[in-house]
């Protein structure tokens, strides 16, 4: 098991996005994962990345996933995650906190008098969240931009 100050070591840095331009691009829509479908009668369609990923612009951040105590969740390191701050968590949501001077990734477990901040890689340990702790849900995690090649 790795300890907290390991963890450390694979803190989050946060980034404002850009949504003042369009970022508009081709759209081929849905895409079946069973039998081909006809893409280019679809080529004319756009979709802008910001729209589609930036609910809450005021409230949105992006934030890059260093690490891998969250890769049984498919958080790898590299991972861009979208952060929106206007989302109130709910039980067993991955969510962005900020505890006791650091940012981390974690699904969070609300309990009757407690929370605990889990990883997703039985690698770390879970830890209890206590009134001792400096710790805020800084942000749910609405979307993961990865890459696949």
């Amino acid at each position: 098991m790795r300890d907290k100050e390991e963890e450390k070591l694979f803190a989050l840095d946060i980034y404002i996005p850009d949504i003042s331009t369009p970022n508009e691009l081709p759209f081929i829509g849905d895409i079946v994962a069973g039998f081909p479908s006809p893409a280019t009668d679809y080529m004319e369609l756009k979709i802008d990345l910001n729209k589609e990923l930036v609910s809450h612009p005021e409230a949105t951040f992006y934030a890059r996933v260093k690490g891998d105590s969250m890769m049984d969740a498919d958080l790898l390191d590299g991972d861009v995650l979208v952060i929106d701050r206007s989302i109130e968590l709910k039980n067993n949501q991955i969510a962005v906190c900020f505890i006791d001077g650091e940012f981390t990734v974690k699904r969070v477990l609300i309990e009757a008098d407690c929370c605990w901040l889990v990883p997703e890689n039985k690698s770390f340990e879970k830890l209890l969240v206590t009134k001792e702790n400096n710790f805020i849900v800084w942000g749910v995690v609405s979307y993961v931009i990865k890459k696949v090649i």
